[in-house]
């Protein structure tokens, strides 16, 4: 829920006082904090701190699809070293013969 806007924004004490010393300072460098809750205040620009911040680790997809196709034998569909059929070849079936006109 976000905070009410009567109340205005929220930041850390300790973050404000950094960025005022800063400001007065015409100093413009990246500031590392972990305060997400804290919101960029106009002097910064506008976002939530935690906006930037990555609450997730990828550690990759499964295994498993990928030894599913190892495990399958050669030569079957969808196994290593199975043949790709070429687009409309290898389906087994002769082209239709025109049909004869009728008498």
């Amino acid at each position: 829920m976000a905070r009410s806007t009567k109340k205005g924004p929220f930041i850390d004490t300790y973050l404000q006082t950094r960025v005022e010393a800063m400001n007065s300072r015409n100093e413009k460098k990246v500031l590392r904090t972990w305060s997400r809750r804290s919101t960029i205040i106009p002097e910064m620009v506008g976002h939530k701190l935690g906006e930037f911040s990555f609450t997730r680790n990828f550690k990759g997809h499964s295994m498993r699809a990928a030894t599913e196709v190892a495990a399958r034998p050669a030569g079957v569909p969808g196994g290593p070293g199975a043949p790709v059929p070429a687009a409309g070849a290898g389906t087994g079936t002769a082209p239709a013969a025109p049909a004869a006109p009728k008498a």
